[in-house]
């Protein structure tokens, strides 16, 4: 199956719903919270409470994202604000939005759409129980609002769409969202310039960064598996030997047939080729900001074939050699170029 049989949402994400709710009608809303996450059926009947059984807030779920704050998003949030850039906090999300919520997934697309520009999609889980368009563009309200704690306050993606019809007035979505935003299209996605992905943020602080990352490992270990395929597949690649790393191996662990699974990443909006892509990323990274090896040791970690390789890849990744990256990035103790040496190997003395 492509999904675990109750997915669920934080109690932080819930409470901001109730929160913008009361702010809104100046009443709260009778609500009692669990201490830590909703089933998806209690979050669905939430949202009912708080729109009325007709729906009558059209715009209602794009106001509350607009008006999310970090610990809205729990540990995500936090971990945004630390992210070098927009590219990286989307990366993260993708990663990580199965702590917020399991009723759909984030995933980033660099290639494929209008030249210069990503894509940050949002799909519901297949199969779950279908959103309202309020709870949907709460999700993308929010996307863009977070955005903006990285970019400013003054910045707008180049566009948004959504794939339900509008259910209100257009001016309210382009004046939040500050973009032309289309409706009944193929996806749900914030369009973003290459530019806006890759700018660096002059002062962000990687040391805290990591340990929000480890904090948030951590909390996706006790949630077990994740709600969706893909990030079943993410921890399964987070902790494999990626060199030669076939689709076979998660399927194996999944029970899936390998063409069921790449059926069902199909359906979560990314493909096996794209995880693995992503995680080879994402331990290059930890790599060159963690140790001192040279990248033709580095090269085969990441399951790449030598130096030579890791240069090409990491370029299209980040838009800089592993070597500027290593500079550029400060190294465990805060300092540029200061890194941690390899650990021993198993034998050898200190």
């Amino acid at each position: 199956m492509s999904r675990v049989e109750s997915p669920s949402v934080t109690a932080s994400y819930a409470q901001a719903v109730l929160d913008a709710a009361a702010e809104d009608s100046g009443a709260p809303v009778p609500w009692e919270l669990p201490a830590e996450r909703l089933e998806s059926a209690e979050m669905h009947a939430l949202w009912d409470a708080v729109l009325g059984a007709g729906g009558t807030a059209p715009h209602a779920g794009l106001l509350m994202g607009d008006r999310m704050r970090p610990g809205a998003l729990h540990i995500l949030g936090h971990l945004l604000l630390t992210c070098a850039s927009l590219a990286d906090a989307a990366a993260a999300a993708e990663r990580y939005h199965p702590l917020v919520s399991q009723m759909g997934t984030v995933t980033l697309h660099r290639h494929g759409g209008a030249p210069g520009t990503g894509r940050v999609r949002y799909r519901q889980v297949p199969g779950a129980q279908a959103m309202r368009p309020q709870q949907v563009e709460a999700v993308v309200g929010c996307i863009v609002r977070a955005g903006r704690w990285i970019a400013g306050d003054d910045w707008a993606p180049v566009a948004v769409s959504f794939s339900h019809a509008r259910t209100g007035p257009a001016e309210p979505y382009a004046r939040v969202l500050g973009c032309p935003v289309a409706f009944d299209a193929p996806e749900t996605a914030v369009t973003v310039t290459d530019e806006d992905l890759d700018r660096r943020r002059p002062v962000h602080d990687p040391a805290l960064h990591a340990l929000h990352r480890a904090y948030a490992d951590g909390l996706l270990d006790r949630l077990g598996a994740a709600a969706t395929v893909s990030g079943r597949v993410r921890d399964w690649l987070a902790h494999a030997e990626l060199g030669g790393a076939g689709a076979e191996g998660p399927a194996r662990e999944f029970s899936l047939s390998v063409r069921s699974l790449r059926r069902a990443l199909h359906a979560e909006g990314t493909s096996w080729r794209a995880l693995l892509d992503a995680a080879r990323h994402d331990r290059a990274r930890r790599l060159l900001e963690t140790t001192a090896l040279p990248l033709d040791r580095i090269a085969p970690l990441v399951g790449l074939s030598g130096a030579t390789a890791l240069v090409r890849a990491f370029t299209r990744w980040e838009g800089m050699s592993p070597g500027a990256y290593r500079v550029r990035r400060p190294g465990p103790h805060g300092f540029p170029g200061v890194r941690l040496a390899p650990p021993p190997r198993r034998g050898e003395g200190p």
